[in-house]
């Protein structure tokens, strides 16, 4: 039987394209104070970012509970005997935990294989893609745990950020606490290193941070896909598709809206690419 493909709404893959894979998307839930929304079914991604400029307090978020897994695992059991899923990092949220506390509520003879991405947003969503293709060709289980090991560790994250002030509110910090209170002319770029954020420079505009993005693709190579991502500004990133279209063909390049839950802590304006090499 084909293996089933879940992972979590943080990995940014937009709907349509998971719908086309058959990949199942669990999402985590964002809060403005008792007002609790599940993200990216409950409220869109422009509505949250319209919502949380105008809103003083920053919005919480929630990891999924172990049961909205195992209904997933249910579900899916009754059309598959294989289930792989995959998540965002377990340093950053609890919803890999609730992934494997769920194996423990499902009464089947399914296999289930769960794997901690150590990632964020895209930087994982398009090895989840990948693997989800490899699935719907006919791929074992072991072949596609392996490929898919060697894509997380050949992924990367580069993120803009117009402000460091929700990820600092927001406790989703990590390395990069070194850059809170230096920012006062200058724009952070981040990355993800050992399943947390971490610095990776400084720049003095945005304009500055869009060509810090474009150059870390122009200088990779062996390139399987490229994420590009915004909160806010979808006009930076269709900019940055155009520029990075030279170089990686646009079929290979994805665009998307950080998710509710991640723009918690990214903020409006802030703008990433992931790139994914080849296996």
């Amino acid at each position: 039987m084909t293996v089933k493909i879940v992972t979590d709404t943080l990995s940014d893959i937009p709907d349509d394209i998971a719908n086309e894979l058959g990949i199942t998307l669990i999402p985590l839930t964002v809060s403005f104070g008792l007002e609790s929304f599940l993200d990216r079914v409950e409220i869109t991604s422009e509505e949250f970012y319209e919502r949380l400029v105008r809103e003083s307090k920053l919005p919480t978020t929630t990891q999924p509970p172990p049961v909205t897994f195992a209904n997933v695992y249910k579900k899916l059991s009754e059309e598959t005997d294989q289930i792989l899923v995959i998540t965002l990092s377990s340093k950053l949220s609890g919803t890999y935990q609730s992934a494997i506390n769920a194996k423990n509520m499902v009464d089947t003879n399914c296999r289930i294989e769960i794997l901690d991405s150590q990632k964020i947003i895209m930087s994982f969503g398009l090895a989840v893609m990948a693997a989800a293709k490899m699935a719907n060709a006919g791929a074992g289980m072991d072949e596609i745990i392996e490929k898919t090991k060697v894509r997380l560790e050949k992924s990367q994250l580069v993120a803009y950020f117009d402000t460091l002030k929700y990820l600092s509110r927001g406790g989703r910090i990590g390395k990069a606490q070194g850059f809170v209170g230096s920012l006062l002319s200058v724009k952070p770029i981040l990355t993800i290193k050992d399943g947390e954020m971490a610095p990776l420079t400084r720049v003095r505009s945005r304009g500055a941070g869009i060509d810090y993005l474009y150059n870390a693709v122009a200088t990779t190579e062996n390139i399987e896909s490229i994420g590009v991502e915004y909160c806010t500004t979808p006009e930076d990133a269709e900019m940055l598709i155009e520029r990075i279209s030279a170089i990686v063909p646009r079929q290979n390049i994805y665009k998307s809206i950080v998710c509710p839950v991640v723009g918690t802590y990214a903020g409006p304006r802030a703008i990433a690419v992931s790139i994914m090499q080849k296996p």
